[in-house]
């Protein structure tokens, strides 16, 4: 990748490539809810709901609702209505942690395990169709810069890392 140089050659200025980086990421938020539209994935599970069983079957132990949040960046409400959600379709289930009952865990159940691979597979796929003619270079500085700029919203908005 290239870096677009002014007619002296000389790089431009931040500020134009601040400008550069939000219409792109305007457009990116646009191409990724016209993917998400056309996409195959299962109408049962919505993004919030597939990136929430994504973090807890990525967790290290089953984490309590406020530790989930601070892993999504919600607060502990929205964050306990989307459990809420997860646990009427059946997709994660609560259960007291054995060291403070009056704490609960959060599991996904087998269902919500099995519906969240299918969408990650179908997401994957689509992905791999969409960049199939990009070279492995290109495909690890995207994923690179996707998990850096993350990672910057995540340090000036979550208390804990995505």
């Amino acid at each position: 990748m290239t870096v677009e140089r002014q007619p002296d050659g000389a790089e431009p200025p931040r500020a134009d490539l601040i400008d550069r980086i939000e219409r792109q990421t305007a457009f990116l938020n646009r191409n990724f809810e016209l993917l998400h539209r056309r996409s195959r994935t299962h109408s049962e599970m919505d993004r919030s709901e597939y990136l929430m069983l994504r973090t807890l079957g990525a967790a290290p132990e089953p984490p309590d609702i406020n530790a989930l949040a601070a892993m999504l960046g919600l607060s502990p409400s929205t964050a306990g209505r989307q459990v809420a959600a997860l646990r009427r379709k059946g997709f994660a289930t609560t259960t007291p942690d054995p060291a403070d009952r009056r704490r609960s865990l959060i599991t996904p159940t087998e269902t919500g395990r099995r519906l969240a691979a299918e969408v990650r597979r179908n997401r994957q796929e689509g992905f791999a169709d969409l960049l199939a003619d990009w070279d492995e270079d290109d495909l690890r500085l995207l994923g690179d810069m996707f998990r850096k700029y993350n990672l910057a919203v995540a340090r000036k908005h979550f208390t804990r890392e995505p």
